[in-house]
């Protein structure tokens, strides 16, 4: 069965796309802990980022930082922090994650809420520095 991010992938459930490649796909959580908090995933369908081959895994890396990069443009932070978890869905993801301090990245806080028009206007803010 696919995952949910292979069906945001297909377009079968509808997200707030920042990039994508022939192997990559860059969409904003919909549950941010910060403004600009961005899921990177492989197209492939695989659980657990390092079972990715060594080429497949550095690409993906390389596919990141682009994105981290336009967020650290796009927002003034002071670093993009890049987690990976790994639990919360069984399709490999990197949490991009724009941060001016260590509880920006805390999973415990309450995700932050934002009107569908203003995803919209930050995954452009976003896509502006690509």
């Amino acid at each position: 069965m696919p995952s949910i991010f292979t069906k945001i992938i297909n377009g079968e459930i509808p997200c707030y796309k920042i990039a994508e490649d022939n192997a990559h796909f860059a969409f904003l959580d919909i549950r941010p802990l910060k403004e600009g908090h961005t899921l990177v995933i492989p197209k492939k369908e695989i659980d657990y980022i390092y079972d990715l081959p060594q080429e497949e895994l550095s690409a993906l890396h390389l596919f990141a930082q682009k994105i981290a990069h336009a967020q650290k443009n796009a927002f003034g932070c002071n670093r993009v922090c890049s987690l990976v978890i790994g639990f919360e869905v069984p399709h490999a993801h990197i949490h991009l994650i724009p941060a001016n301090e260590m509880s920006d990245v805390d999973f415990r806080k309450k995700p932050l809420e934002f009107s569908k028009e203003q995803m919209r206007e930050i995954a452009e803010k976003i896509k502006l520095f690509l």
